[in-house]
Order: C-alpha cells, then sequence, then structure tokens
C-alpha cells in the first residue's frame, strides 16, 4: 500500500517537473559524454496510445536511434529532440538541440570507431504525453574495446506525433567520464616565440582513475614555473574534479564542464606564497584543435573578488 502510494506521489511529480520542461523544450518561454542519451528517445505512436504501445515504441525508437548513432546520421539524430530539450552529464549541461547535436557530433569526430549499444531498464507512462525511461547505453570506443557503461533517466514528450526527448540526466561511470578526456594524454608544447616556451604532459595514473598532467613555463626572461595537475571523476555521480598546483606555492581546485568539445574548468584558490592576497578564481578553457592542437586560456580572473584581465592563450601542439 504505502508503495503504491510512492509510486503514485512519484508520478504526480515528475508529471509537475515536466510541466515547465515541457513548455521549455517545445520553444515557449522561459540533455555529453555523454552527450549520447539521446539515443532512447524517439518516435512516434498516435495520439491516445496505451501504456504497452507507448513501452513498444519507446523499445522500437531506441532500436532506431542506434541505427542512426552508428551510422552518423545527424539529421535524424536532431529528430529525436525538443527545440529546447537538455542533456545534463555529470557536472555538464547542453541546451538546446543544435548544442546537443553539435556535441555528438564533435565526440564522434574524436572517437571516429565508437559504437552504441542500449539496454532500457524500464519505460513509465507518467501521463498520456509523457514518459520517463531508465536504463544503460554502453560506448565502446572502438573495435575490441571494453564497452564504457553510463547510467540515464530520460522524460520524453509526445509532440506533433512524436516521442521526443525533452530533458535527459546521465549519470557517467568514472571511467566514462575520464574516457571523455582521453584525448588530452599525450605531450604537448607551445612556442611562443619571444615569450618563451611551455610544455604540457598528461598521462593516466592509479590504474587508470586519474589524470595526471604535469607542465612546465619557460619564459626568455624570468623565473620558470612548473605545476602538477590531477583529474579525477567521482565514481558516485561521475563528476570529474581537477586539482593544480605550482611551484610558486599556488594551487586551485575546481570542476570539470564540457559542452561537449571545450572543457571550462571553474577554480577557486590562493595565489603564490609571496603574493599579498589570499583567494583567486578563474575558469581555464581547453579549447581541441583538431586532432593534434589545443589552445589553453584562463579567463573570467579575480583576485581577493577583484576582477583582472584575463590571460593570453597559449596554443598547444602534439609531440609525436
Amino acid at each position: 500500500m504505502h508503495r503504491e502510494q510512492e509510486r503514485r506521489a512519484s508520478h504526480r511529480g515528475a508529471a509537475r517537473r515536466w510541466t515547465a520542461g515541457m513548455v521549455r523544450g517545445l520553444g515557449g518561454p522561459g540533455l555529453v559524454v555523454g552527450v549520447l542519451a539521446a539515443a532512447f528517445v524517439a518516435a512516434s505512436p498516435a495520439a491516445g496510445a496505451e501504456p504497452a504501445g507507448v513501452v513498444e515504441a519507446v523499445h522500437k525508437a531506441s532500436a532506431a536511434y542506434v541505427e542512426a548513432y552508428n551510422s552518423r546520421d545527424f539529421a535524424a539524430l536532431a529528430e529525436q529532440w525538443t527545440e529546447r530539450a537538455e542533456l545534463v552529464e555529470g557536472a555538464s549541461r547542453v541546451e538546446g538541440r543544435a548544442a546537443i547535436v553539435g556535441s555528438i557530433r564533435g565526440w564522434l569526430e574524436r572517437h571516429p570507431q565508437a559504437r552504441l549499444a542500449i539496454e532500457i531498464g524500464s519505460v513509465d507512462v507518467l501521463a498520456e504525453p509523457l514518459a520517463r525511461v531508465r536504463g544503460v547505453m554502453r560506448f565502446t570506443e572502438r573495435e575490441g574495446a571494453v564497452p564504457v557503461v553510463s547510467r540515464f533517466e530520460s522524460l520524453r514528450v509526445l509532440h506533433a506525433g512524436t516521442w521526443r526527448l525533452t530533458e535527459s540526466v546521465v549519470a557517467p561511470s568514472h571511467a566514462a567520464a575520464l574516457a571523455d578526456l582521453g584525448w588530452l594524454v599525450g605531450t604537448w608544447r607551445s612556442d611562443a616565440g619571444d615569450a618563451g616556451t611551455a610544455e604540457l604532459t598528461v598521462e593516466r595514473g592509479l590504474g587508470g582513475y586519474c589524470l595526471i598532467g604535469r607542465g612546465s613555463v619557460r619564459p626568455k626572461d624570468g623565473t620558470a614555473t612548473d605545476s602538477l595537475m590531477l583529474i579525477h571523476a567521482d565514481r558516485g555521480s561521475g563528476a570529474v574534479r581537477s586539482w593544480v598546483f605550482d611551484s610558486t606555492g599556488a594551487r586551485g581546485e575546481g570542476v570539470v564542464q564540457s559542452d561537449g568539445t571545450t572543457l571550462h574548468v571553474t577554480f577557486v584558490g590562493v595565489p603564490s606564497e609571496d603574493a599579498a592576497a589570499a583567494a583567486t578564481a578563474w575558469v581555464q578553457v581547453i579549447t581541441p584543435q583538431g586532432a593534434d592542437g589545443l589552445t589553453l586560456h584562463a579567463i573570467e580572473r579575480s583576485i581577493d573578488g577583484v576582477p583582472v584581465a584575463d590571460g593570453a592563450p597559449l596554443h598547444y601542439k602534439r609531440v609525436p
């Protein structure tokens, strides 16, 4: 009895949450990777279909989405999302159909052999136009690789005869979260001419449970600075965090977010020991430039809450 009451209460709560989500998702006022939870949406029992028909349609749509994903049919993938859908993966959020499809495309460009498989655990029909789906998705980066598994929960709305995704939340495993950052592994070098040189080496450490980066900046004039970076994914939520330390005594701690292509690491920390300030904050933007390049750019910087100018971007090339 109590379980049935709890189930009904959960359904009512989800339906209330959906009301605002549907208005937003269908273009009214106002989900990485991730980024691939769209796989669980799609197309299209007629209006008024019985719950069993909805369940069957979602399962068929899932298979159709996998086919579209694995054949790189981005137009078909786009049709599975509402205009203002949201995709949340760990600490990252992507808003809008165009941005979501763009993030999928960017991920696949970096993983050209990737394949997707889906296992739906449950389809819960909350109301005539709304269904909640839970399950797992498995990504294989290349043939023979061990699949990376992530859990998902999605809301789909029946709109214009098609079941579209208006919101999807993905809880990636820590392995999946770090796999999305695997393109960072390697040695990178920046030559800024008269300004000096910089080098960054990233490797997997501690049995693959974290990424370890070691960097150095060697100006033409002045003191060289060495740094250590750790990137780790939370086992429970899949959220990715980063810590940085350098040879001046400065340190920072941040959360890594991604739009499917560019990484944004929001840091707070303390400056070097010889600084009079007590606190610093900045956003480190890491942007891939093809397969063998990246740009690091520190923006939104502040010292003791006072804004300071953005740093100069550093352009790195991969060392063969």
